[in-house]
């Protein structure tokens, strides 16, 4: 195994618990404009962007006048109903304290907007030691297209061999398989093994990467 120098991280279900409150407050903001939602289906979908997720879920693009309304809303529903309440996944900022001080580059690959990113890393307690980020701003196309994992590599500037992504979703795990980039999946997200098949390996949450982290990311530099 390579020497680790970078770790791009997925931020909803694998640093922070934030899945079903999205799936819930897409349920929400459809409710109030009429729109016949279903929380099961929308739940499976979450690790998508708007961009794919609103036409899988409810049978319009994102970017027509409905889509737009449904997606200004539900951000509004998620910040205000949602966020405040939101809790790190367990060891999140153990696991990034270590990673950072043992010389690794961190960085986010979200298919959430910037403005979104950087409450979510807020209550995450890690916004300090990210150094860059790639978010659905940087892309045209959301995951599971590769596009902001290879933005976050080219922001990271390492070798493909010695960068490893961490997220929870099929979707972070087929991105990243696209890029090229090696990935560990975390169960915290609410996905089963079977879901995450393709990850390199497959840990608990990120305090179980911290158990693990010289067989992960190879011992200090």
């Amino acid at each position: 195994m390579s020497q680790v120098h970078a770790v791009i991280f997925d931020i909803d279900g694998t640093l922070l618990l934030s899945n079903g409150a999205h799936a819930r407050a897409y349920v929400e903001a459809a409710t109030a404009l009429g729109i016949k939602a279903d929380f099961a289906k929308i739940r499976c979908l979450i690790g998508k962007g708007g961009d794919k997720l609103i036409p899988e879920a409810f049978g319009f693009e994102q970017d027509s006048e409905l889509g737009k309304e449904l997606d200004q809303l539900k951000r509004e529903v998620f910040k205000t109903h949602y966020l405040p309440a939101l809790q790190p996944a367990p060891g999140t900022r153990s696991l990034l304290s270590r990673l950072h001080d043992n010389g690794l580059t961190l960085a986010v690959a979200t298919s959430g907007s910037k403005a979104d990113m950087v409450p979510l890393l807020e209550r995450a307690g890690v916004q300090d030691l990210i150094v860059e980020s790639a978010t659905a701003d940087d892309v045209d196309a959301s995951k599971p297209e590769p596009d902001v994992v290879q933005a976050a590599l080219s922001k990271v500037k390492c070798p493909i061999s010695s960068v490893v992504m961490v997220g929870d979703t099929p979707y972070d795990v087929e991105a990243a398989q696209h890029a090229g980039v090696r990935i560990f999946a975390v169960r915290c997200g609410g996905c089963t093994d079977d879901q995450l098949q393709g990850a390199a390996e497959i840990y608990e949450n990120p305090a179980d990467l911290l158990v693990h982290y010289d067989e992960a990311f190879g011992p200090p530099r």
